[in-house]
């Protein structure tokens, strides 16, 4: 064999695992259809705790019917997640998380409104070879994200669905 493709295949061969991903990227695509815009970037900050900011935008209504109303909010999501199984991003976790949010009416109205909300939830987050993301979970929020006697308010459940990338 050559010299050179035995170095080669020795490179290859004591190449260690690529390290594990720190950042992921995703997007909530129920949450996109229940009206809301939200991008949320990950960066892990120990082996079992991550912590996530992103904007949050109530742009449109729900295509699934509730929630609506001529509301806008535009605003910013912060959320840490501990994880009992795995190791973050990756495995089974809890997750507390709040959004903070300028809310005003869309109607020729002038209202406007400091809104937001707060949810706790457990799920799961798997990362595939290629960094593909896929998370889900449920819990329960409240809500205090009104303006002018339109929006959110009050207990409702919580789920969790994103789809991005870990890198």
């Amino acid at each position: 064999m050559p010299p050179v493709l035995v170095l080669a295949l020795l490179a290859v061969a004591a190449d260690p695992a690529p390290p594990a991903p720190s950042w992921t990227v995703s997007v909530d695509p129920l949450t996109a259809a229940l009206g809301f815009a939200h991008v949320q970037v990950e960066r892990v900050l120990a082996p079992r705790w991550s912590v996530y900011a992103g904007p949050s935008l109530r742009l449109y209504d729900s295509l699934l019917g509730e929630p609506s109303g001529p509301f806008r909010g535009l605003g910013a999501e912060v959320g840490v997640r501990g994880f009992f199984t795995g190791a973050a991003p990756e495995g089974a976790w809890v997750m507390a998380r709040g959004v903070l949010a300028h809310l005003s009416r869309t109607d020729g109205r002038d209202d406007t409104a400091v809104g937001g909300y707060t949810s706790a939830l457990v799920g799961y987050t798997w990362v595939g070879p290629t960094g593909l993301v896929l998370s889900g979970g449920g819990g329960a929020s409240w809500f205090a994200y009104e303006v002018g006697g339109v929006g959110i308010a009050g207990p409702l459940p919580a789920l969790h669905t994103a789809a991005g990338w870990a890198f």
